[in-house]
């Protein structure tokens, strides 16, 4: 699936509130100045109240679903249609804000 590419200042939060940062950017594309980011690293999620509180809050993120056809290090980049899950959670990473210069599928 096309969408825009996600980066190192985009907001994307669990769907508990949480934020999500990811926890090693990719320096090699830029978009909008910003590092972009690969599903091969995690991302760190800060303020997840966990809700319910039967739930643990969120701590990671890993997305399964990138681009199909742009890759960076041999890695797929994280792309706004892609999908992620988070741990311990298992809930998914919703993309609120990000650049909309670059698209990628």
């Amino acid at each position: 699936m096309a969408g825009f590419l996600l980066h190192q200042g985009a907001v994307v939060m669990c769907l508990h509130g949480g934020q999500a940062m990811p926890a090693a950017p990719n320096a090699r594309v830029l978009v909008s100045g910003m590092p972009t980011a690969t599903i091969a690293a995690p991302w760190t999620i800060a303020g997840c109240p966990g809700v319910p509180s039967a739930v643990p809050p969120c701590v990671t993120g890993q997305w399964v679903v990138g681009t199909i056809r742009v890759l960076s290090n041999g890695q797929p980049l994280v792309v706004q249609s892609g999908v992620a899950i988070t741990a311990p959670g298992a809930v998914t990473l919703m993309p609120v804000t990000m650049q909309t210069r670059v698209q990628a599928m």
